[in-house]
């Protein structure tokens, strides 16, 4: 008889406690859902303390405009960066909430190293991305990249090799070009245009079946090494290409001349 008013009391006991829990729990989701914690505001900044070059808070807004579902507490926030993250030059965003009904959002805008292709430029990080190009500064002077799709790095990575090798020269790099069966071209900012062939020691490998091919940076520095003696024989005349594909020297072609090749 005493242990069953003991487990009356204690069913009584849960089930109290269970209604108060549920009602608990309703003002807490009425609370929630009340418009004052609707997001209202959402504050747009660099993600570096810095100031922002092609993103706009308006483009965000707009892009973001009527798909955001949820307030402070129910909103997504994954799903809200994903969205953020489609605006054109945005790279990277990281968000947070305010008390009581504000976002607060970073941005890692894209940085150009390059124009790729057709249309599209490729960041810093070796990355391809589509933005409008009008938003470019008036004196930016972006090389030209090209490239098979997937070789984004490959070509960044050899840009900067080349650009290396002819700054002592004074000449920068116009274009590289890397050809779907994986040979070089380069064009200067003289207008020499380069042929460097495919390079032995990358990993794709040569359907010609050469031997005793140079390194794609031996090449190079041959040429780099030789210019200097090269132009005071050139006494000023320019050169419209040069091939150094050979595996002992290389052929140039002087610019407006008769005679189309001069070894």
């Amino acid at each position: 008889m005493f242990n069953d008013a003991r487990f009356i009391n204690f069913i009584a006991n849960t089930l109290a406690l269970l209604a108060v829990s549920a009602m608990l729990l309703g003002v807490v989701v009425w609370i929630a859902q009340r418009p004052y914690f609707a997001i209202s505001t959402i504050q747009i900044e660099a993600m570096e303390a810095e100031d922002l070059s092609y993103v706009s808070p308006a483009s965000v807004k707009a892009t973001i405009a009527g798909k955001l579902a949820g307030n402070f507490f129910s909103i997504d926030l994954d799903r809200t960066r994903e969205l953020i993250e489609t605006v054109p030059w945005v790279r990277h965003a990281q968000i947070r909430r305010v008390w009581p009904d504000s976002l607060r959002v970073q941005i890692e805008e894209q940085q150009p190293l390059a124009l790729w292709n057709e249309g599209q430029m490729i960041n810093t990080w070796g990355e391809a991305f589509t933005a409008n190009q009008g938003a470019l500064p008036d004196n930016a002077e972006l090389p030209q990249l090209n490239g098979p799709d997937n070789s984004e790095r490959l070509v960044v990575q050899r840009y900067a090799e080349i650009a290396r090798w002819f700054a002592p020269l004074n000449l920068r790099i116009q274009e590289v070009t890397l050809s779907p069966r994986y040979a070089w071209e380069v064009t200067l900012s003289d207008g020499m245009r380069l042929s460097l062939g495919r390079d032995p020691a990358a990993d794709v490998a040569d359907p010609h079946g050469r031997s005793g091919a140079l390194p794609f940076a031996a090449r190079i520095e041959r040429f780099v090494q030789v210019w200097p003696k090269l132009a005071q024989r050139l006494d000023g005349r320019a050169l419209s290409s040069a091939d150094l594909r050979y595996s002992n020297g290389f052929a140039i072609t002087l610019a407006n001349v008769s005679n189309p090749s001069t070894k």
